[in-house]
């Protein structure tokens, strides 16, 4: 009698297991407030210079010019008001290393052209090595992974330039209407 008290009583707790919750319905789950792994997917980053998962070509990179690729995006989602792009590689030894970091794009770009250089309306941000400038791709060995990440947001930052990816991310959170990546590798 015991052994059929806890069969029924498993497989009540399994039955249950394979029930959607309320809390999990598409219904429940709040994306107003979305942070950056949370933010809509449906903006679009693409490159001229490489394709999502593709090498980038040495020019972008610190054995070649040095020079950002560029990157254009599909249009974003209603309300808009700015961009950010912050560029790392999660490979790096140690941490991951900040590449470029870009905000108070206007929400009527939606390009980038090569060897981007910002101007009054586009704030830089400081990449690891301290400079508010883009780094590109400089493993120091084997093939690293470089996102590329795109956000919209439902406004413009009140930062100025120089600030980290850190800083950026904090003052962004709540604010991500949709983001967007390509991801690009590169080995020397």
């Amino acid at each position: 009698m015991k052994s059929k008290l806890i069969y029924v009583l498993l497989l009540i707790y399994l039955l249950s297991a394979c029930t959607p919750s309320a809390a999990t319905t598409p219904e429940a789950i709040n994306t107003e407030a979305a942070t950056p792994s949370e933010a809509n997917m449906s903006l679009q980053l693409t490159s001229d210079a490489f394709g999502n998962g593709q090498s980038i070509p040495a020019k972008y990179s610190c054995i070649g010019k040095n020079i950002s690729p560029a990157l254009t995006w599909t249009e974003p989602p209603a309300g808009t008001q700015s961009f950010a792009l912050i560029v790392d590689d999660p490979d790096a030894p140690g941490r991951t290393w900040v590449h470029w970091v870009l905000f108070n794009i206007p929400a009527n770009t939606h390009n980038l052209q090569e060897s981007f250089s910002a101007d009054s309306s586009i704030a830089v941000g400081n990449n690891s090595s301290g400079n508010a400038s883009y780094q590109g791709p400089c493993p120091p060995s084997g093939t690293h992974r470089y996102f590329f990440k795109l956000y919209a947001l439902d406004s413009a930052t009140s930062l100025s330039p120089g600030v980290t990816k850190d800083q950026l991310l904090k003052v962004m959170d709540g604010h991500i209407l949709a983001q967007a990546e390509l991801m690009g590798t590169f080995s020397k």
